[in-house]
């Protein structure tokens, strides 16, 4: 466990809804051994809605030992996530685990925070996969370890206060040469080596902002843009469905006041001296 006092910064990658929900450690090259459902849960601050149930699945070939943490997450304007220890706001049940293969464990996690909150709070439940000793007769110092790759995933669990909606708002749009988002690759993998970035190509840049009391997950909308190009012809694009996901992610944006700038490749270079349009439809 790490210290309580203690506070981890990590920079998430905007084109997966996994770099924003799983963390994954690669040790050794392997199939996924962990599964964790839901990713995303809600909970109100007291009744029966206060409380969530996680499922964690073996699907490896060994048995899958646990154990979860809390942390409460904040995020900036640019996506960069704060997460500071908040083991205290919940109780959860088992905090460890041992799941044979191919059985589940049902983690129960239920808020003990303020019965009142004023906006809706994010966290994260880690799931981490622990090593396990493969020979029962190794010493207690020492022995052969069975899982070659350990991996530690992240489940959002956002708590809000009864009746809180989001109120999503366009701060501007502009065109820029974008970046698409690379995929994330242990460095152990390939050499100690960060893959080059993907080119930047011609795109928008998006600020919104949610003055509401409620989280609001901008993947969950279908984006649709609308331009001039420099060629003087209209543009019109929807993005939707698993196409914003790979690009914004879950798109998770703060309440009160929380800020994000979202940049999209439109494949065409649109004319900045003509108005540039985003709508959000469901």
């Amino acid at each position: 466990m790490p210290n309580r006092k203690s506070v981890r910064k990590s920079v998430v990658a905007l084109g997966s809804a996994v770099a924003l929900l799983a963390s994954v450690t690669l040790f050794a090259a392997g199939a996924w051994a962990m599964r964790v459902s839901p990713m995303v849960s809600e909970l109100t601050t007291t009744g029966a809605g206060s409380a969530a149930r996680i499922e964690v699945g073996n699907v490896g070939s060994a048995t899958l030992p646990f154990e979860t943490m809390i942390t409460r997450m904040d995020m900036d304007s640019d996506g960069n996530i704060v997460e500071t220890p908040a083991d205290e706001d919940f109780l959860v049940f088992p905090p460890q685990g041992l799941v044979p293969v191919g059985g589940r464990q049902v983690v129960r996690v239920q808020w003990v925070g303020e019965p009142a909150v004023d906006s809706s709070q994010a966290y994260y439940l880690w799931v981490k996969q622990l090593p396990v000793v493969t020979d029962p007769n190794a010493p207690e110092s020492g022995g052969a370890l069975s899982v070659q790759v350990l991996y530690t995933m992240k489940a959002l669990i956002v708590v809000a206060p009864p009746g809180a909606q989001p109120r999503v708002e366009i701060v501007s749009v502009s065109p820029a040469m974008v970046t698409p988002p690379a995929p994330q690759v242990d460095p152990s993998l390939s050499g100690d080596e960060a893959p080059p970035p993907p080119p930047a190509e011609p795109g928008v840049e998006v600020v919104v902002t949610n003055s509401g009391k409620r989280y609001a997950l901008m993947s969950g909308a279908t984006w649709i843009i609308e331009g001039t190009d420099k060629s003087g012809d209209a543009f019109r694009r929807e993005y939707a469905g698993g196409e914003i996901s790979q690009l914004v992610g879950v798109g998770y944006l703060a309440p009160l006041g929380g800020k994000r700038t979202f940049k999209l490749p439109t494949g065409v270079e649109l004319d900045p001296a003509k108005p540039v349009n985003v709508r959000f439809a469901r």
